[in-house]
């Protein structure tokens, strides 16, 4: 595997914090092992600020070995839509996801990639997170809020998908060609990334997360708020039952799955489902 043909995959939109945007930038620049390209989707209108961050960084590339790309949408498309238009531009073999306000550990690609090349057949390459609440200091990472463990082989992960999504899409790396084969992503509330993972999974694609964590996430009260109401329930309900349609978890495993959802989803106020996240969903 071509260790340099790497494109990364970013999403900004309007209610992104510009700090956060150049941080997450520079964790990417500052990796040991160099992307060939950053292809950034700017969904829809953004403030001045962002603005500047993408002029900054289009100056500071210029006379280096990365390209940055960048396609602007003039309306706002949402997640899905703008995730799948951003890896439509992505020139490279191996894709990673990135988003606009985590931090990258500095060994992430090159991890990923030591493991594609002990793994020629993985299709797709996570890791660990540790979970922070941001400070003055955008890239002080200490006030840990938790750490989200993954499984690390093909069989226990897909065994995990049958409860909760196996992979932190936030770290994940893969083979552009096999997403494309599957249909990419594909717009679905605020589970795209679930809903691409048991594609791969019914197509029988192998699946991986490195042990170490790979990326830094910011979190606040705000994700558990994101994570509950009728909406994102109903959901989470559409895409069990395509589970149980396709035969990956049977009547019973659906049932215990959306009832354990209407109860945190539906029931539980935004403070109790936050102590419960903790409690039960995080290390």
């Amino acid at each position: 595997m071509d260790s340099n043909n790497i494109s990364v995959s970013m999403c900004v939109y309007g209610g992104d914090n510009a700090v956060y945007f150049d941080c997450a930038i520079e964790s990417i620049i500052n990796q040991t092992l160099k992307p060939k390209e950053i292809v950034l989707t700017v969904d829809g209108p953004i403030p001045d600020e962002i603005k500047n961050v993408i002029t900054k960084y289009r100056t500071q590339l210029e006379d280096s070995s990365i390209i940055l790309k960048v396609i602007h949408l003039k309306q706002n498309k949402g997640h899905g839509e703008a995730r799948r238009i951003c890896l439509q531009n992505c020139e490279s073999e191996i894709v990673a996801l990135m988003d606009a306000d985590d931090l990258s550990e500095p060994f992430r690609f090159q991890k990923q990639i030591d493991y594609f090349n002990s793994h020629p057949d993985a299709s797709v390459v996570g890791g660990q997170i540790t979970e922070f609440i941001s400070g003055k200091n955008p890239k002080d990472i200490s006030n840990t809020a938790g750490v989200r463990t993954v499984p690390e082989n093909d069989d226990k992960i897909k065994k995990y998908m049958k409860k909760r999504c196996p992979m932190n899409q936030v770290t994940v790396m893969f083979k552009k060609k096999d997403l494309d084969e599957v249909g990419g992503y594909i717009d679905w509330y605020c589970e795209e990334d679930y809903y691409l993972w048991i594609r791969l999974y019914l197509a029988g694609k192998i699946f991986g997360n490195v042990p170490d964590n790979l990326v830094n996430v910011r979190v606040g009260d705000e994700m558990y708020q994101r994570r509950g109401g009728v909406r994102y329930f109903q959901s989470e309900y559409r895409l069990q039952l395509f589970m149980l349609k396709n035969n990956i978890i049977n009547p019973p495993e659906f049932i215990e799955n959306v009832s354990m959802r209407f109860i945190l989803q539906i029931l539980l106020p935004n403070k109790m489902r936050g102590w419960v996240y903790k409690r039960f969903a995080r290390n």
